[in-house]
């Protein structure tokens, strides 16, 4: 089916803003496609030094100098449930490459840290900006100019964005991203939820918490919550970075390996001198943006990607905006309902039908772009496809359900969960915002209620303790943008604002900071623009200032006469305790120059 005309002309939109840049993009690729092959222009001592600790048979087949050589920029590390399986990944596809003729090599690991771990700690203040970090990370890996294809193992929440932003830079080589999938369901979302709320009302222990959280995240694999990871792999796969149906097959089985040889084949039939040539800088292009937001849209993905998206497609010379976004949110349907939009969780989303439904009912329904580049070389429409194992182990793909198998988690377009997506762009006097609306009740989307004023976390759950916010509330927690501590997520936060909101009163939050894809029931208007520490509207809040969040109008306004506002001048905070610990210090150069939240909130340029 043809393309709906209002996603068709935000295409186009982008198509004519992105003009110029995307075109000097394109420009750098052709040139490094000119240089190819790069091996074979290596002086010997330079090439002998790449060779030096390879097998015997690797080492004839790369000082041959004809077949191909696979990259790995790996994301392994064992602390982290979603990156343990990366570990027996490179000798998998190295077995793999041998037995095609060709030959890989790590090129090199990227740092990738668990957002859940230094929730509330000092070292969350290094999360956003160790987006970009794995960018560079990456590009030093690949710069060794070994490589025919680029094998990318990743899964988290600001490791996948980067390395989609170093295969952008290295748009001449073809590429894949091969995810680990996710843990096996353990307790419920809701159970979860639960127990956390009574421990912040000090009904449950200390141990009854761990306990609790230790049921939910048990076993190697990504969390199953939909949050900024899975949003990443769902990502990968409207945007054909993933073989087709590849998300959410959990580690450790079968098929994931599979899978994961499937990749090395595919990656190897796409390389420079055959007919399947994919450089990965094609695949990245207007309309695969598009579609990844739409995807982002009909599941009530991330809010992590208002910042990601903008970052990555930059890296393509593609420009996208926080109104793209939103126009593109009016116009998807949401299909999905996985938590925090729901009790399910991503291995129930793969049950009903997963992402093979999913972008088949939006493809019938006009809402994604079929005539696009991807690795799996058919267009979008190849990703209608689930792989399944035959019965000598074999791996095959066959038509994805056409049917939801669950519709209390995934419904077709033209019977949703509600007309719009899960994000909505707030704009008025406190600057724009982004809301995740689909986690929130529709009843309470509208919240007008008087300020109270926090620099800080702690101060608000203390303010919470004793009892200073039994009230209708708008809870303003400021200098937690890009450039004050590097934008932490503020999930810690949820519970005690939760209890109030459950007590009936009007609740919302209102931050220059993140509260990304776990961002809950709260109507929480998040990565206000400009931040507090450069001056931004937020700056001139003051305790009992009347604000009103209106998720349904898109508005984020203080009432006050506008006079007394514009002469009201902005506070500042002492910043100097961010710039130290827990490796703050080596990061001061980063946050001086790290852009808005609605640019990306990004330090490479």
């Amino acid at each position: 089916m043809s393309i709906v005309s209002r996603v068709g002309d935000i295409t186009e939109r982008i198509v004519r803003r992105s003009a110029d840049s995307r075109g000097r993009y394109l420009e750098r690729l052709e040139q490094q496609l000119a240089r190819t092959p790069r091996r074979a222009g290596m002086g010997c001592a330079n090439l002998a030094h790449g060779l030096a600790a390879c097998a015997a048979d690797d080492k004839a087949t790369l000082a041959g100098e004809r077949r191909p050589n696979l990259g790995i920029i790996t994301a392994y590390n064992d602390m982290l449930s979603a990156h343990q399986p990366f570990e027996r990944f490179p000798e998998l596809i190295r077995a793999e490459a041998r037995a095609a003729g060709a030959t890989a090599q790590v090129a090199g690991g990227v740092p990738a840290m668990c957002d859940g771990i230094t929730q509330g700690a000092s070292g969350m203040e290094l999360s956003l900006m160790s987006r970009d970090v794995v960018a560079l990370a990456a590009a030093v890996g690949l710069s060794h100019d070994m490589f025919d294809a680029v094998l990318y193992l990743g899964v988290c929440d600001k490791i996948v964005p980067g390395l989609v932003m170093a295969a952008a830079s290295f748009g001449h080589l073809p590429a894949l991203f091969v995810p680990a999938g996710p843990m096996p369901s353990g307790i419920g979302n809701a159970e979860k939820s639960q127990v956390r709320q009574l421990h912040a009302e000090g009904k449950v222990g200390r141990s009854d918490l761990l306990a609790s959280e230790m049921a939910a995240y048990h076993a190697p694999g990504t969390c199953t919550f939909y949050g900024t990871a899975n949003s990443n792999q769902l990502l990968m796969e409207f945007m054909g970075l993933h073989l087709p149906g590849a998300t959410f097959v959990n580690p450790d089985t079968p098929l994931r390996e599979a899978l994961t040889r499937a990749a090395v084949r595919r990656a190897l039939a796409i390389v420079a001198g055959g007919d399947a040539f994919t450089p990965v800088g094609r695949v990245l292009d207007e309309k695969a943006f598009v579609n990844g937001i739409v995807g982002l849209m009909a599941t009530g993905g991330s809010t992590n990607h208002t910042l990601h998206l903008v970052a990555m497609a930059r890296a393509a010379g593609v420009s996208l905006t926080w109104d793209d976004f939103s126009d593109l949110s009016d116009v998807v349907p949401l299909v999905a309902r996985v938590y925090p939009n729901g009790p399910a969780d991503v291995n129930r989303l793969h049950a009903a039908g997963g992402t093979g439904f999913l972008i088949g009912t939006l493809l019938d329904a006009g809402l994604l772009h079929d005539d696009v580049t991807t690795v799996a070389g058919r267009g979008l429409t190849a990703y209608r496809q689930a792989p399944t194992l035959t019965a000598d182990a074999g791996l095959q793909w066959a038509a994805a359900t056409d049917r939801s198998r669950d519709e209390a988690v995934l419904r077709p377009v033209d019977t949703p969960f509600q007309p719009t997506g899960g994000l909505k762009l707030l704009s008025g006097n406190l600057g724009r915002a982004v809301i995740k609306v689909s986690a929130v009740d529709p009843a309470r989307r509208v919240v007008e209620a008087p300020a109270r004023v926090f620099t800080s976390q702690e101060a608000l759950q203390a303010a919470f303790a004793a009892g200073e916010l039994e009230r209708d509330v708008v809870a303003v927690l400021r200098f937690h943008g890009p450039r004050a501590n590097g934008m932490p997520e503020l999930h810690k936060l949820t519970p005690p604002l939760g209890i109030l909101q459950d007590r009936g009163f009007k609740v919302a939050l209102v931050t220059d900071g993140r509260m990304s894809g776990a961002s809950g029931k709260i109507p929480a208007a998040i990565h206000v623009t400009p931040e507090a520490a450069a001056g931004g509207a937020i700056a001139r809040l003051r305790d009992g200032d009347r604000i009103r969040l209106d998720a349904d109008a898109g508005s984020l306004d203080v009432l006050i006469d506008g006079a007394e506002w514009a002469a009201r001048p902005p506070v500042g905070a002492d910043l100097t305790a961010n710039g130290w610990g827990t490796g703050r210090e080596l990061f001061t150069a980063l946050r001086q120059i790290i852009g808005a939240a609605d640019q990306g909130a990004g330090v490479i340029a």
